[in-house]
């Protein structure tokens, strides 16, 4: 009964065969290997841009951070949301990165910054002249640390309004595959077709050991990529091992299968917490859900060895009935029987 992180799931049979797979022979380094050619070749397939620019890394945090550091001047101020990852959970890497950059943080409902609020932070930067931060650019997440979705409408509006003041957007798609599930639209059509130059292509939380890539889709912004990742040392040797494992997942829409059956076992779990009695905080938009429950179910649940995240709230506090708000993740390999498992010991 795992609903902490989707980190924390296996990685899919078919990925570790691939791993298998590629290690045979000789293959050359850095990322000059042949699977790496044909990861760039689906890559660009799959998001309709023939000319897009394709790297992988092993962490979300370094395709955020080296993606902003190619976007970012040192004397510029990312604009993010309030409860961005960047912000929160990357330890300051995108400054690091960025040689300085400093974040501007957009508030947000659901987890998601309005144009209003994101035009506002944009006009109250960049006009101090040497004084203050310059305007650099925007980076939403898709989808959004509060399970939250962007509709297409809703990305194409930031976009537009950073177009308007002659700043780039970046994606963080630590989810993204679970946000095209959700939505039923094309890659392309979330990404460079709304105005997104840049995205990081989330793969270990939907099945990969450890792989991100970085895509530009317009080339002149990955200029400065593969001196950056080296210098940041990021950049592997054996990147066969980091591309086959991107292959596996670009192969037959693994990707995409993978993120509907994490999204579809929320949903399961998402019914059967309502059907007991549960509230929920905020729409379940794909493969995250915060719901609400008594004390005595979260100890209840705990005992038995349910593991997922209170997020407000005291576990060992004294009135049982007191509402206690926990986030619940759900990967592709979680089963039916496990969520089953799960809500029998919170109805009885």
């Amino acid at each position: 009964m795992f609903f902490a992180s989707d980190n924390a799931g296996m990685a899919h049979p078919e990925v570790m065969q691939a791993l298998l797979d590629a290690n045979t022979g000789f293959a050359m380094p850095y990322g000059a290997d042949a699977i790496m050619a044909e990861v760039t070749s689906k890559i660009r397939t799959i998001f309709e841009a023939p000319e897009a620019v394709v790297h992988l890394v092993a962490t979300g945090t370094a395709a955020n951070s080296l993606i902003l550091a190619c976007l970012a001047r040192p004397f510029d101020t990312i604009f993010c949301s309030d409860v961005a990852h960047i912000h929160e959970d990357e330890c300051n890497a995108p400054e690091f990165y960025t040689g300085g950059a400093k974040l501007t943080l957009i508030p947000t409902t659901d987890g998601k910054m309005s144009p209003q609020f994101l035009g506002s932070a944009i006009r109250g930067e960049g006009n101090r002249g040497v004084h203050g931060p310059q305007r650099g650019p925007i980076s939403i997440t898709q989808l959004t640390e509060a399970g939250t979705i962007y509709s297409l409408d809703e990305i194409a509006a930031i976009t537009g309004l950073a177009k308007s003041y002659g700043l780039k957007t970046h994606m963080d798609g630590a989810r993204f595959a679970n946000a095209i599930a959700a939505l039923g639209c094309t890659p392309a059509e979330m990404t460079w077709r709304v105005g997104v130059k840049a995205l990081s292509f989330g793969g270990t939380k939907n099945g990969l050991l450890g792989v991100e890539a970085a895509i530009f889709f317009d080339p002149s912004d990955a200029a400065e990529f593969e001196l950056r990742r080296k210098r940041g040392a990021h950049l592997f040797s054996k990147n066969r091992f980091l591309a086959a494992q991107m292959l596996a997942y670009l192969t037959d829409n693994l990707w995409l299968s993978s993120a509907t059956s994490a999204n579809e076992n929320t949903a399961y779990l998402a019914e059967g917490l309502a059907k007991a009695g549960a509230e929920f905080v905020g729409p379940v938009d794909a493969n995250i859900l915060f719901a609400s429950l008594p004390r005595a179910a979260h100890q209840k649940l705990k005992e038995a060895g349910a593991v997922y995240h209170i997020m407000v709230g005291d576990l060992d506090g004294e009135n049982p009935e007191e509402p206690l708000i926990a986030r619940f993740v759900c990967d592709w390999s979680i089963s039916h029987e496990m969520i089953d498992q799960f809500l029998d010991i919170f109805r009885t």
